[in-house]
């Protein structure tokens, strides 16, 4: 039960404290599910965010629920999912209400301006963390550049470029592996 209840009470705060979506999260992800609890590795998370894009969903639901049910099973993922959705709930609710009152205000657009500065921030941490824990060799690299351009120059849906990027690397590793084999193979000979 104890397990149960800090899956909720951190991603609660994770979700209570994160602005910008799932990619703003990825540092708090990374602070307190893999350095302090343990209860995923780098690879892991990174997993649970390219697979949280290409499922229905919204990422940082996804991600709580991969990290909830691979702490404590179903009962975990449903614990971590409405930690990290019942912040958002109630914030969206009060903001609903009051919204229309305040916008006009010039301290709150100049407030949000703020925020999403620090969005982008956020998210541009992120995708250096991301960085360098994925672009490891000459393959990935020419596969992050080639997506990269591909998803500024065309509108190619983002499940399409993560199935190809998948199965590219999938072929690549596995040439690699025969060559390799091949050529220890040709060496003991």
């Amino acid at each position: 039960m104890k397990i149960l209840w800090e899956l909720f009470l951190i991603f609660a705060r994770i979700g209570g404290l994160t602005f910008g979506g799932g990619y703003a999260m990825l540092p708090m992800l990374q602070k307190e599910i893999v350095e302090n609890k343990s209860w995923a590795t780098e690879e892991e998370l990174m997993d649970y965010f390219a697979i949280g894009q290409c499922t229905p969903g919204i990422i940082a639901v996804n991600t709580a629920t991969f990290v909830g049910y691979k702490v404590k099973g179903i009962l975990g993922g449903i614990v971590a999912t409405l930690g990290v959705i019942a912040p958002s709930i109630v914030i969206i609710t009060i903001i609903a209400a009051f919204i229309t009152n305040f916008m006009d205000i010039a301290a709150v657009t100049y407030a949000f301006a703020g925020i999403r500065v620090c969005v982008c921030v956020l998210i541009f941490n992120s995708v250096l963390k991301l960085w360098k824990n994925a672009v490891k060799d000459i393959p990935a690299l020419v596969i992050f550049l080639a997506i990269f351009f591909l998803s500024l120059l065309t509108d190619v849906s983002t499940i399409l470029f993560v199935v190809c990027s998948g199965a590219i690397g999938f072929a690549v590793k596995a040439i690699s592996r025969r060559m390799q084999a091949k050529k220890e193979g040709g060496e003991a000979k």
